[in-house]
């Protein structure tokens, strides 16, 4: 039987997804997959890991606020890190690769405490800037790989690779599919993250329902909402009589991805990366309460390239996008372009990078990739072939 491979990734799409991606690819290259995971979510419960074992760790996704909270939140995770020592022990896997937030903490620190036993520990990182936990992990894993070139807050002496942020194979697919200009339609595409955004929903059918009467009826939205707005969105756009398709959960992302003219969301790691493997243009709003301000990274690296627009959270107001939406879905050539500069950013093999990286740090002697923190970074812009 083949050795196992360890992947740590929370129940929240931003670090579910890749991980999934992830494990396609080692499954068809004949890897045995374990997953170990926190308890938030439901997407364990379909896809590839349920092709192999699953261990929802006491600890995972805790960070807890406050003296008192900070305490519960170390004894969670120490006893996370006991049992995941102790299940790492029986399986001996090849390698252990994490996603990022607390709950790649327990089976991260577990590996590394299984001494010249310990396999290999590689992270990926879905933000341009390292998060918290990363972060931490980073200083004892073999190789770090980056979803974004000159990632922030990377420790010296991590060996790093760029890869890509992985996406699923459906949203892969969309790559190199071209961009066809708003004709008498204009697809909007606005999503908030795994539960929404209210910015979103208190502000956007006021401005859309603002717009000259003639760009008005060119409009067709589709619009992630939570459960206790849909109704409210649903029926602004009605009063405006814009069609409009407002739910809490979208379906069928490639889809709507492939006819969006305009994305309009937040800025995580994954959104990113679907955004610009489709070759779409995006507004992007990033969270204003991220640990790290990471989404502004995100967006700001999108921007640069010219691939959208940030605004953020204080100015996405009806005062500033009534002039800006207006004039970016009636120019003809403001958001083709965006939209090739989006696909430049595209890594649609990302997972097959960074399932490379995986194998190639299964080959390697656990001591010969522990760099001393006296050293500089291996190259931040080394690239898989």
């Amino acid at each position: 039987m083949s050795e196992a491979i360890v992947i740590a990734a929370g129940g929240t799409g931003g670090h579910f997804f890749p991980a999934e991606a992830l494990g396609a690819e080692l499954l068809a290259r004949g890897h045995r997959l374990v997953l170990m995971t926190d308890r938030r979510g439901g997407q364990r419960e379909a896809g590839v890991f349920t092709r192999g074992a699953q261990h929802v760790l006491p600890g995972a996704g805790i960070a807890g606020r406050g003296l008192g909270g900070r305490v519960r939140s170390l004894a969670a995770i120490g006893a996370g890190v006991l049992e995941a020592r102790g299940i790492l022990r029986r399986l001996n896997p090849a390698a252990v690769v994490g996603f990022g937030g607390y709950p790649s903490v327990p089976p991260l620190l577990a590996a590394r405490l299984l001494g010249a036993r310990r396999p290999a520990i590689v992270l990926h990182e879905g933000n341009a800037v390292l998060g918290m936990a990363n972060a931490q992990l980073a200083r004892f894993a073999d190789t770090v790989a980056t979803s974004f070139a000159n990632t922030a807050r990377l420790p010296m002496g991590a060996e790093v690779t760029l890869t890509g942020m992985p996406v699923r194979p459906d949203i892969a697919a969309l790559a190199g599919q071209p961009y066809e200009p708003a004709g008498e339609t204009i697809n909007l595409l606005i999503w908030g993250g795994s539960l929404g955004a209210r910015v979103f929903a208190d502000i956007m059918p006021d401005v859309l329902g603002n717009f000259e009467p003639g760009l008005r009826a060119r409009l067709r939205v589709t619009q992630q909402a939570r459960a206790e707005d849909v109704d409210r969105v649903r029926g602004a756009y009605g009063q405006a009589k814009i069609p409009a398709e407002v739910a809490p959960f979208l379906r069928d992302i490639p889809s709507l991805l492939a006819a969006a003219h305009l994305v309009i969301g937040r800025a995580g790691g994954s959104s990113v990366a679907e955004i610009t493997v489709a070759g779409r243009p995006a507004l992007l709003v990033p969270l204003p309460i991220a640990a790290g301000d990471e989404q502004t990274a995100n967006a700001t690296a999108l921007v640069a390239a010219g691939g959208g627009w940030l605004v953020a959270q204080p100015h996405f107001n009806a005062a500033g996008l009534s002039t800006l939406l207006p004039t970016l879905l009636t120019d003809p050539l403001a958001l083709p372009s965006a939209a090739a500069a989006s696909a430049r950013l595209g890594r649609p093999d990302a997972a097959r990078r960074l399932a490379d990286l995986v194998e190639a740090a299964l080959r390697r002697p656990a001591s010969s990739a522990i760099r001393s923190a006296s050293r500089p970074p291996a190259s931040r812009e080394k690239t898989t072939a």
